[in-house]
């Protein structure tokens, strides 16, 4: 049996430069991730027969891989050379998808992790992180952008730039766990309340990447101050950055936005927070929010009764939990 815990992520600045539309085109892109105190576990165990039984908000039992409804295991087994007498268990901290903190990237990542773990191999973050792009964007024939994959499988916080090549840079950001748990205190996530494919804002945004292309320029460049800010603690400035990068996202493609998600933000900032986003694509999901952290219970009221989660950044990627055999 493996067991193996992959984080979920947070997104400060720089989302849609990702997409390959966009990075290939126009000399890479850039962003700015961290990784949350909120995970996905994958188990993985053999099986006494050929059969391959997948347990996640459903549960398969199948003779051929083939017949595996769940792309991401099916191709994730696929890619490891593990074709059948296996069960896999995925378990969520955050049950759902859509809520915009990278949910399919972290399974796709943590499952990789463990079928090669199974096998006996061991990969670094990097090999995961790229096997997991190839397996969501070019098998699968997704819409999406690289950084939720980077960002589970490397952990912490970084800077990731996607080159035109398709190669990514990876600069972790210099930070103590001290500076980390700074970072921490400075920020909240509120559940809206609404999950969303992602999929369908995100095609809609790739298609407009050339009507686009001076925001995604202008939020590209907001990579690098996200960076600066949170290196040099100055958290009201990180807040403006996630402000200008929100202003930026919200007119990229329909659906990224709406009149309550516009009034939640206003009733945040009055009452003391610095600036936010919508986590992920948008349309839902959660709001991120910097605050002071003296102000944290203020704007929990402005806002009830959406549900506050108190989130910390960790510097754990994806990890290999136990082998027991």
């Amino acid at each position: 049996m493996i067991i193996t815990r992959t984080p979920l992520r947070v997104s400060f600045a720089g989302g849609g430069t990702d997409l390959p539309s966009f990075y290939r085109a126009h000399d890479g892109g850039a962003v700015v991730s961290a990784a949350i105190d909120k995970f996905v576990h994958v188990v993985v165990n053999e099986k006494f027969d050929r059969s391959i039984r997948v347990a996640y908000s459903r549960t398969e039992n199948v003779d051929r891989l083939e017949d595996l409804q769940h792309e991401l295991v099916r191709e994730a087994m696929r890619a490891t050379h593990v074709r059948d007498s296996l069960e896999v268990h995925t378990i969520a901290d955050i049950p759902g998808e859509g809520t915009g903190l990278g949910s399919s990237s972290t399974v796709t990542v943590g499952l990789l992790n463990a079928l090669y773990a199974f096998r006996g191999v061991l990969k670094d973050p990097a090999e995961l992180a790229a096997e997991a792009c190839r397996i969501e964007i070019d098998t699968l024939h997704g819409t999406l952008g690289k950084q939720d994959q980077y960002i589970a499988a490397f952990g912490g916080v970084h800077q990731f730039e996607f080159r035109s090549d398709d190669s990514v840079r990876v600069t972790p950001l210099p930070l103590s766990p001290a500076d980390r748990d700074a970072l921490s205190d400075h920020l909240s996530l509120f559940y809206t309340g609404i999950t969303r494919q992602a999929s369908g804002i995100l095609k809609d945004q790739d298609s407009r990447t050339g009507d686009n292309v001076d925001s995604l320029l202008k939020m590209r460049k907001l990579a690098g101050d996200a960076r600066r800010a949170i290196v040099e603690h100055d958290w009201a400035r990180l807040g403006r950055v996630l402000d200008a990068g929100w202003q930026l996202k919200r007119g990229l493609a329909r659906g990224i936005t709406n009149d309550e998600i516009d009034r939640r933000f206003a009733a945040a900032k009055e009452a003391g927070a610095f600036g936010g986003k919508v986590t992920g694509a948008g349309g839902g999901g959660f709001l991120l929010l910097v605050h002071p952290p003296e102000r944290s219970h203020q704007i929990a009221a402005a806002l009830s009764p959406m549900a506050r989660l108190p989130v910390r950044i960790t510097s754990e990627g994806s990890r290999i939990l136990g082998i027991h055999r």
